[in-house]
């Protein structure tokens, strides 16, 4: 099982980026210009999921709104595969 981070390095990784600490996990909003465009960022996003093994949440709405968030449920918390994902989800921009 993976450990979980404590809790004030998780914060100083969370220092400039546009994750948040939310119920124990990691979540972004993004808003793209329109349906399509986000849709093609889930996309994007599930196969670095799928390549990681590890799955975030995935919410699309309002048209062309993405909730993403990142917990490792077995941990009870964040991990490293968390911010690790979180990283290269923040590479597709």
């Amino acid at each position: 099982m993976a450990d979980l981070i404590e809790d004030g390095r998780l914060r100083t990784w969370l220092e400039g980026r546009e994750w948040e600490l939310r119920d124990g996990g990691l979540e972004r909003d993004r808003v793209f210009a329109d349906f399509s465009a986000a849709v093609s960022f889930v996309t994007a996003v599930a196969g670095l999921a799928e390549a990681q093994g590890h799955h975030p949440d995935i919410a699309l709405h309002d048209l062309n709104h993405v909730r993403l968030r990142l917990v490792t449920h077995s941990a009870g918390g964040v991990t490293e595969n968390d911010t690790e994902l979180a990283e290269r989800v923040d590479e597709l921009q």
